[in-house]
């Protein structure tokens, strides 16, 4: 019996071990071809190739946590209590993406303004208005 489960057990990890090469090379080609690397001219819209990558390889974080760590054999409340934090590194991912975008932002809008006020310190002050004959500003009458 021993030995069939060690059988058993080898087949699983080597199917596990083709399904993740087998995604890693369409992973590659997808990056390839839709760089235009393999065919010349062609490319894929980011907005196709990146979700589709980005797929396939939560795909395979999936298959090792849940295949080749043990993870589909746990109690649901384990599974949950990885799966919630790993949301939440998720999420805090984005945010700080997301803020240092804004930081990217206000650090160009103060350079703008920087440099606004280094060309007005540099720029001789406008001439003083002048004065018509009955010493009546020009937009007066």
């Amino acid at each position: 019996m021993e030995h069939n489960d060690i059988n058993h057990a080898k087949k699983v990890v080597f199917k596990g071990l083709i399904l993740l090469a087998i995604i890693t090379v369409v992973e590659v080609l997808i990056a390839l071809v839709g760089n235009g690397h393999i065919i010349e001219g062609f490319h894929l819209s980011k907005w196709i190739m990146y979700p589709v990558m980005i797929g396939l390889s939560l795909y395979k974080a999936y298959f090792i946590i849940y295949e080749f760590m043990h993870m589909k054999y746990e109690l649901q409340g384990l599974r949950y209590s990885v799966l919630l934090p790993m949301l939440l590194l998720v999420w805090a991912v984005i945010a700080f993406f997301n803020e240092g975008n804004n930081w990217k932002h206000n650090r160009q809008v103060v350079e703008e303004r920087n440099q606004i006020g280094i060309e007005q310190m540099h720029t001789p002050p406008a001439p003083a208005a002048t004065h018509g004959e009955e010493g009546h500003t020009e937009g007066e009458h």
